[in-house]
């Protein structure tokens, strides 16, 4: 079995919906994660921002960080249901590899999860 690699993904939602289908397109993400393998560290819900460019006609949108661990066959099976989401506008995957980096992530993670508990 292949090891679990340190990920961040960060993901922007369409403003225009609610806050119920928000979470569930968090919480669907958060599945497709853990069905491929993935162990969720933590997440951070950055909330409501204006994007830096419009992106489909919107200006604002819901940023969210999810922390995990993940085999990294997983990867492409998640980023493939990222692209088919028509509530995911943008993503991004960073994969930490270095002692310093998977450091940095622990680092990042902890803070979130102390921002989550508040």
């Amino acid at each position: 079995m292949s090891k679990l690699k340190h990920y961040e993904t960060m993901f922007i939602i369409k403003p225009t919906l609610t806050e119920e289908e928000i979470q569930s397109q968090v919480e669907l993400v958060e599945a497709t994660i853990e069905k491929n393998g993935g162990e969720i560290v933590t997440r951070d819900n950055m909330g409501s921002r204006e994007l830096a460019y419009e992106i489909d006609k919107n200006k604002r949108g819901y940023y969210f960080v999810i922390y995990f661990k993940c085999v990294p066959k997983g990867i492409a099976e998640i980023e493939r249901n990222y692209r088919i989401s028509e509530n995911i506008l943008r993503f991004i995957f960073i994969k930490y590899e270095s002692k310093k980096d998977i450091a940095s992530w622990t680092k990042m993670s902890d803070q979130a999860a102390k921002k989550a508990q508040k």
